[in-house]
Order: C-alpha cells, then structure tokens, then sequence
C-alpha cells in the first residue's frame, strides 16, 4: 500500500497568519500534536503544539519558523516507510509531498497504524506461532510445507534479528487456530518454538470430555 492511497485531505494546515490561539484550538479539535504550516501554498513544516504553548508574545504562527519540524514522505513511498519515519520522530501527523514539493495532505499515525493492522491480517482468526532459529538455518519453503501438511496455510509472516542473541525470530499466523499438529511437526524437525497462541487439540479433548461428565450427572 502506497501513501498515496492513504493521504487524508481533511487533515487542516496552518498558514503564517494565523494566531497561536486558533493554531491552538485547531489542533486541540482534530486531537493531534502538530500540523502542517503552509506559506503561499509552499509546504514550510510541522509546528506543535509544545511550541504553541510556550510561545510567549506571539501573534502569528509564522513568527515560530525557527521551531517547526521539517519533516515530509514522498506520496509514492511505502505505507511502511511513512510508519518507519512517523515513529522515529514522534509526530502524529506525516506530511505528503509530490514529486514538486508540492503539499498533497498528510497521514496520521492513527490511519498509519489501521493499515499496519489490514496488512499484519489482525482481524482474520487463526493461531500463530515464534520460531527462534540461527539466520542461515531460515527455510519459508520447509516450515510453509510443514504448516501445509497439516490442513492449513501461512496467512501472514515477518522475522527480525535479536540482537542480545544474534537470532533470527520469525513469527508466524495461520489460518486456523488449533496448532497442535503444526507445533508437534516442527518440533520433529528440531524448530524451537518460542510461543504461540492458539488451541491445542488436548485443551478441546478436556473441554468435551468435561461437557459428557456434565450431561452424565444431570441425567
């Protein structure tokens, strides 16, 4: 998903002449920490709101140059270079830029974070599993082919390396969520599982069994 399918023209902008106090009030409506400031349609900055507020004898927003944020994304950059770039400098709202420099609208960490979601598949059921494994051990082929052999699909997966342990830490979610089967083929074939979250087929076993106790000594 590119940033250009997420821009958000609702998202206000400052221009020079406004006061601190309708600066102010607009980013308290749209509940952000900055803005974007505009000056004859040329994109300058973000101001926030700590500047707004320790700005002491200010009329006018552009009298603040010295304390915006410069900081822009390209509208055809990746969704996750936005979310990359609007956590490192603890903003909430990214400004757009075309390949001109002209301002396009912003996204804003909230809509950032929905995409994150969309593209992670959170809202779609199924278990998911870690695997600790050294780098050059990290076959996709053999652990989907093991996923696949029993009855289910990799719907979503990402690693990163641990760096106090130098090992790779790959996380993944399938489609359906008892995993007892998957987890007990990937232990035969020496992967450590680090933790998973799903039903286990014996916790479903106790469950029935439980519920056929139940109706036994209520006949």
């Amino acid at each position: 998903m590119l940033v250009s399918e997420i821009i958000q023209s609702s998202v206000p902008v400052l221009h020079y002449n406004d006061t601190v106090e309708e600066a102010i009030e607009l980013l308290q409506q749209n509940n952000v920490e900055q803005l974007p400031v505009i000056n004859n349609d040329i994109y300058e900055g973000l101001l926030s709101m700590d500047e707004l507020l320790s700005a002491e004898d200010t009329d006018n927003v552009g009298i603040l140059s010295d304390k915006f944020i410069h900081i822009s994304i390209a509208y055809n950059q990746h969704f996750l270079s936005a979310l990359k770039l609007i956590t490192e400098a603890s903003v909430t709202v990214l400004p757009v830029l075309s390949d001109n420099k002209e301002y396009m609208g912003a996204v804003t960490e909230r809509a950032l974070l929905q995409c994150l979601s969309t593209f992670l598949s959170s809202d779609v059921p199924g278990g998911i599993f870690v695997i600790e494994m050294s780098a050059q051990k990290f076959s996709i082929g053999e652990i989907c082919r093991l996923v696949e052999t029993n009855d289910a699909f990799v719907t979503q997966f990402n690693t990163y390396l641990e760096h106090l342990s130098g090992l790779l830490i790959v996380t993944f979610k399938i489609n359906k969520t008892e995993i007892s089967d998957i987890l007990a083929a990937l232990q035969r074939y020496d992967y450590t599982v680090r933790y998973y979250f799903g039903e286990e087929l014996y916790e479903n076993g106790l469950k029935e069994n439980f519920e056929n106790l139940m109706a036994y000594l209520n006949v």
